[in-house]
């Protein structure tokens, strides 16, 4: 379990041909804001940085708000031009949404459960039908109401006690991650008393139903770091705290075997795991260690009838296996191989049935779903055919059942909810996503998977999808997204809103660049610590690619990465700013030495082991060589637009604020520079699903301004 500074990762995509580039914006005569200069100097390993904004940094400081909203100010200044195209990209986007829209629903503990929506409504409800379909429904929690007099809502953590009666669930009314955990009488309706503040919003139920288990943060830091027991109605200062993590490396999380008959406290840092087990019937009990801490000793576990699965890198299995215990005997020394280790698959998860074992696998960049009867015999695979797809597991809850619930989704594909059954092969599809409006068919776009060449002679793949026609003749505009860090692997997923950018001409690339796990384990740890610049070589040799290819060229290329994508993004237009016409970063994380210095930032020492402790000097040198706020240079970057919330958890503020500031006041040319802070939200941007798309939507206009498009 990871607590990375990472962003919901949007993607998108256009698709139009003759475009002129504007230069409307350019010759506007509006003065940009001008951060004074304080200078502080930060001094390690005898080198001196001075930063001239250091003082952004203070939240409460009225010049700093002041400063962000002269900023904000002057970016709708500058693009009061495209408010109405915004205002209509919005529309447009909106109306491929089918607003009175449900999930598929499933089944657990004898009730259906569905979240809704309703038209013209930003928020889900909650709600659940015992024993039917055709039941009675009960509205656990309906979000719109909730809401209200809030200008950012975030429900989380929905929990309901084994014998349906209570539901425990966690509320952020200010986008900062901190959340307030409650308790509901789903019988009468009525909210209890408990009321347990700055949580992280996770809780679980004991089998007493009456017995609650939630995490708690360190204030400053954020860091997950305490279990609390509570019971129900009882004085929250008398909660009981149940383990204390107290290596700042690790967070640690709470929840229940699909069994339902352990509790598990998991720990984790970026390499290494220790999961702690107690049995849920018991909640007085003590947690007793699964296996004790080693670094670089990753496992997970699930229960079954008697046994523990544990998926671990154990035994030097970069790429992950599968083991088998005893639930009396669980130290490493009784754990025996079910799935050996494989150098070309990396396992990514496993689901357990009372007859089958269902492996999520990574090959080759591409998803797989392999089907395992317990009796041994007719293990198969379920069968793909696109390059360019997204499939997994989706909501599997039950043992009893040989039903697979899977999802399916490609570059042009909307993504399917389907029920597989094991034993027969055939399957259901329970849902498509529906894209209104009238004009969607995915037969009009085409999908490709390419393979640029790095520097160092690696094959870096991507996905790509445009709209049926266009010409590879160098005029094409083109989006290229890219993450590249925690593992996280970039899939290609469909956007219904990524359309406004297709039908437009663009074309949009996915880079699964190193430090994602695309290509396996070893793909992350090429672009992780000393070799991170990996992230960055990787990204600009695919922009290359696709010019000399003649998908796109410098004047039409754009580029976009949030949160840890954002630091790719500042680090790609410090080394290739010439390739690049517009850039976007969302939330980035651009202050990187000052920030992994200063341990009372959220997650910064949690951190050591994705981008290495500068308290050592070779992990500072190397830090200092990408930074990209350290490694501004007094040259032409591209259009750029930077995006970032006032009460983000993950990438503070201050990191896009300064790096904005001295971006002024050092590079040349006239290329458009904005910084848009959302004052009310976090790191996820707003919370309402249509508010979600007015951002998007300003994203949008920026790129397709450039190109001149205006409708």
């Amino acid at each position: 379990m990871k607590f990375p500074r990472r962003a919901s990762c949007i993607t998108f995509i256009f698709a139009a041909s003759c475009i002129v580039q504007n230069s409307s914006l350019m010759a506007q005569n509006i003065p940009a804001p001008v951060a004074k200069k304080i200078p502080k100097t930060l001094e390690k390993f005898n080198d001196k940085r001075i930063d001239d904004y250091f003082w952004l940094n203070e939240r409460e400081n009225p010049e700093v708000i002041d400063y962000l909203k002269q900023e904000n100010d002057y970016y709708h200044k500058m693009t009061a031009h495209t408010e109405q195209f915004q205002k209509d990209l919005f529309e447009e986007m909106k109306a491929r949404i089918k607003e009175d829209d449900q999930s598929v629903p499933y089944l657990y503990n004898g009730y259906y459960y569905i979240t809704r929506y309703e038209k013209g409504k930003d928020y889900p409800i909650y709600a659940r039908k015992k024993g039917s379909l055709d039941a009675k429904e009960e509205v656990l929690f309906d979000c719109n109401e909730l809401a209200k007099g809030h200008a950012y809502f975030q429900l989380s953590g929905l929990s309901v006690s084994p014998d349906n009666k209570f539901a425990s669930y966690a509320t952020d009314i200010v986008g900062r991650r901190i959340y307030t955990i409650g308790v509901k009488n789903l019988e009468t309706g009525e909210i209890l008393s408990d009321k347990i503040e700055n949580t992280t919003g996770r809780s679980v139920w004991a089998n007493d139903n009456a017995t609650l288990f939630y995490t708690r943060q360190d204030a400053v830091t954020l860091r997950s770091d305490k279990v609390y027991k509570h019971r129900r109605g009882a004085d929250i200062s008398k909660d009981v705290l149940v383990f204390n993590e107290i290596d700042d490396t690790f967070n640690v999380g709470i929840s229940k075997s699909k069994s339902r008959k352990f509790l598990m406290i998991e720990s984790s840092s970026t390499l290494t795991t220790e999961t702690r087990f107690l049995e849920a019937d018991n909640p007085d009990g003590e947690f007793r260690v699964f296996q004790k801490r080693k670094r670089g000793l990753e496992y997970d576990v699930s229960h079954f009838d008697g046994h523990f699965y544990i998926m671990t890198n154990a035994d030097k299995a970069t790429n992950f296996k599968v083991m088998k215990t005893p639930e009396t005997a669980t130290g490493i020394e009784n754990w025996k191989d079910l799935i050996p280790h494989r150098d070309d698959v990396l396992v990514e998860g496993i689901e357990i049935f009372r007859n089958y074992l269902v492996v999520d696998e990574r090959s080759n960049g591409l998803n797989k779903i392999r089907i395992m009867p317990w009796s041994g015999k007719g293990e198969y695979y379920l069968p793909f055919k696109s390059e360019t797809y997204t499939a997994y597991p989706s909501v599997n809850v039950d043992f009893d059942t040989e039903i697979l619930r899977y999802s399916y989704q490609s570059l042009a594909t909307p993504p399917s909810v389907i029920d597989f059954n094991m034993r027969t092969k055939e399957q259901t599809v329970l849902k498509e996503q529906q894209v209104l409006g009238g004009k969607f068919d995915k037969n009009n776009y085409v999908e490709e998977r390419l393979w640029a060449t790095a520097g160092d002679g690696t094959k870096i793949p991507m996905s790509v999808v445009y709209r049926k026609g266009i010409k590879k003749d160098g005029n094409n505009p083109l989006l290229q997204y890219a993450y590249g860090s925690y593992g996280n692997s970039m899939d290609a997923t469909f956007s219904s809103t990524r359309l406004s950018l297709l039908d437009r001409g663009f074309i949009y690339v996915i880079a699964h660049i190193r430090g994602g796990e695309d290509l396996g384990r070893q793909w992350y740890e090429d672009g992780k610590l000393l070799k991170k610049k990996n992230t960055f070589t990787d990204f600009i040799d695919c922009s290359k690619y696709l010019i000399a290819e003649r998908y796109t060229s410098p004047k039409h290329l754009y580029a976009e990465g949030g949160s840890a994508g954002g630091l790719l993004m500042g680090a790609v237009v410090n080394m290739a700013p010439e390739l690049y016409n517009g850039v976007i970063a969302q939330v980035p994380f651009v202050d990187v030495v000052t920030t992994m210095l200063d341990d009372t930032i959220p997650l910064t020492t949690g951190e050591y082991d994705e981008w290495g402790n500068p308290n050592e000097k070779k992990y500072y040198d190397y830090m200092r060589s990408y930074s990209p706020y350290d490694n501004v240079g007094a040259h032409d970057y591209p259009n750029m637009y930077v995006s970032t919330g006032l009460h983000d958890s993950q990438v503070q503020y201050f990191e896009p604020a300064k790096w904005v500031a001295k971006l002024r006041a050092t590079k040349t040319g006239n290329q458009l520079l904005f910084l848009d802070t959302n004052m009310d939200a976090g790191h996820g941007g707003a919370s309402g699903r249509f508010e979600a798309l007015r951002e998007l939507a300003r994203e949008f206009a920026f790129f397709l301004d450039l190109e001149g498009i205006k409708n």
